[in-house]
């Protein structure tokens, strides 16, 4: 598609809390939870996960940040922060339709038995239920991303994200996070150790 001249923001990442311990050890994956943010700065990311940073059972469509909330109480979370080029059309669609969703949030839940029956390959969907990467995954497709077609998959775990055309622009802590730079010295470590051997 012509004309992109505007970013979008995948954040992967891997908190270290219990449950992404156990998704580290089914999936074999680095990092296990994906959220998508319009912001070079990612103050606003967007995602399905933890209400409470303390009760991982209570989840739903959140708007998460560096300095708050989950991310603020696990410090040590690492990420990978992709920079993917769209459209102006397409960016102001994705804005639309996350701030219809997040007037309407309540509405949403945390598709837990989506992310167990996942592990299996198995797909279960319930209208309003998302866990992470389903709802990036369906974000990207809904707003005809470039690349979206080269995930492949009913079932989409946060590290295909990188088979979307990407520039990596930073891994490492999220607290450490500097959206103006990234050091091409761990960007290129990243790619050539920590991204595609992982990926499924």
């Amino acid at each position: 598609m012509s004309n992109q001249n505007r970013q979008l923001y995948i954040v992967i990442s891997q908190t270290g809390t219990l449950l992404s311990r156990i998704l580290k050890q089914i999936t074999g994956a680095e990092y296990n939870h994906a959220s998508i943010s319009l912001s070079r700065d990612l103050e606003r990311m967007y995602s399905f996960g933890r209400r409470h940073p303390y009760n991982p059972f209570w989840g739903g469509f959140v708007i998460e940040s560096p300095r708050i909330g989950t991310f603020k109480r696990f410090s040590e979370t690492k990420v990978l922060v992709l920079s993917v080029s769209v459209t102006e059309e397409q960016h102001a669609e994705l804005k639309e339709m996350l701030d219809v969703m997040w007037k309407r949030r309540r509405k949403y839940s945390y598709n837990y038995i989506g992310l167990c029956l996942a592990c299996f390959h198995v797909v279960w969907k319930q209208e309003g239920c998302y866990y992470c990467s389903e709802f990036v995954g369906e974000l990207l497709t809904k707003s005809r991303v470039d690349g979206t077609e080269q995930l492949r998959s009913s079932i989409i775990q946060p590290m295909q994200f990188l088979r979307v055309p990407h520039t990596l622009l930073y891994c490492g802590k999220l607290r450490k996070y500097v959206s103006n730079t990234c050091s091409e010295g761990i960007c290129e470590d990243a790619t050539n150790h920590t991204v595609h051997r992982r990926l499924p």
